[in-house]
């Protein structure tokens, strides 16, 4: 396995931490809505960020982006609002299913849909099982998806051994929306696949390759943006029981304090993709596809030994931090798995 491959895997691990840590901030808001916080800390990272550092990428702002069709900016943005739509369902899916089954069959979902559609759409699946790189990729993809499950089986021991329930549990309508939800989810690795002419220009134009994925992100997140931001300043607009006028009513000290948390919510999870576009940029680009599938598992792995770190699974007893522990191994292997792959 060359450096290159092994900086590839690490830039996605560190992107994955950063999903897993970002709702951390977003908890020490206090006495705002949900739709306010998450407003908030989305206009920093799907609309504030991605236009603040392709600025300062790009030698020539609207040039770079004038220079592209309609027709070749509008899949990048749909595939964004498709991502996005994923997004809100994620939430519902907890809701009903709770968080370790609705973890694992959203994640499950998203990771084969988002890995494996974008070889078989562009008619390049079979091929993968003509070299001997191409069968271990499938591989890793596989150990993956069963690292994935035993670390939801995990959660789901400790959410009965701690007496957790789901807010509103019904296995009907969450199967739906975690399968609606690991669906829409993929957009994200769709939208990326998209952009490529996009990558192409801005490496035309002398950026680094580690950033050349990072403009995109300006159409990616709008179309995210749209989607995520229209929900929350909807039901903003609608429910009696909202109303931003009161979330920004409370104490100064407080309200500087929400804004400062939400902000600090939404650089981490913008941050996710930032690294998630270097990793992207050391993948062979006939492996591109993986990108997907490593981050979506690892990010399964930093929230699994994040949860340890925080002692959230002190009181759960033996059993589910041995299966934790298991499905974490079983993810490194599956990492350690399309490392040899690409290198093949």
């Amino acid at each position: 396995m060359n450096s290159a491959i092994i900086a590839g895997i690490c830039w996605h691990l560190v992107g994955a931490a950063s999903a897993a840590c970002f709702y951390a901030p977003f908890k020490q808001v206090k006495r705002w809505s949900w739709e306010t916080m998450w407003s908030v800390g989305g206009i920093t990272s799907w609309l504030i960020l991605p236009w603040a550092v392709s600025a300062v990428l790009l030698p020539n702002f609207w040039a770079y982006y004038a220079s592209f069709s309609l027709s070749q900016l509008l899949p990048v943005f749909l595939f964004g609002a498709m991502w996005g739509i994923g997004n809100i369902n994620y939430g519902l899916t907890m809701r009903y299913l709770g968080m370790s089954m609705g973890i694992g069959i959203a994640i499950g979902v998203t990771l084969v849909v988002g890995t494996l559609m974008t070889p078989l759409l562009q008619g390049r699946f079979m091929e993968l099982f003509a070299s001997t790189g191409g069968r271990m990729t499938l591989l890793g993809v596989f150990v993956a998806v069963i690292g994935v499950a035993i670390v939801s089986r995990a959660g789901l021991l400790k959410e009965r051994a701690l007496g957790i329930n789901a807010e509103e549990f019904n296995l009907k309508k969450g199967l739906v929306l975690a399968v609606m939800c690991g669906f829409f989810s993929a957009g994200m690795s769709f939208a990326m696949d998209a952009a490529k002419p996009m990558h192409n220009a801005a490496a035309q134009l002398g950026i680094d390759p580690l950033y050349v994925a990072l403009p995109s992100y300006v159409v990616i997140m709008g179309g995210g943006a749209i989607v995520n931001l229209g929900y929350c300043f909807i039901r903003l607009a609608t429910k009696s029981s909202l109303s931003v006028k009161a979330d920004f009513s409370v104490a100064k000290p407080l309200l500087i304090a929400n804004v400062l948390f939400a902000t600090l919510g939404g650089l981490m999870w913008y941050l996710q993709f930032f690294f998630y576009a270097w990793g992207h940029a050391k993948i062979p680009p006939q492996y591109d596809f993986v990108s997907w599938m490593l981050h979506m598992s690892l990010y399964v792995l930093c929230g699994g030994l994040v949860g340890l770190l925080l002692k959230e699974w002190k009181s759960a007893g033996r059993r589910p931090v041995g299966v934790l522990s298991l499905g974490c191994v079983v993810i490194i292997i599956a990492a350690n798995i399309v490392g040899l792959g690409l290198a093949a």
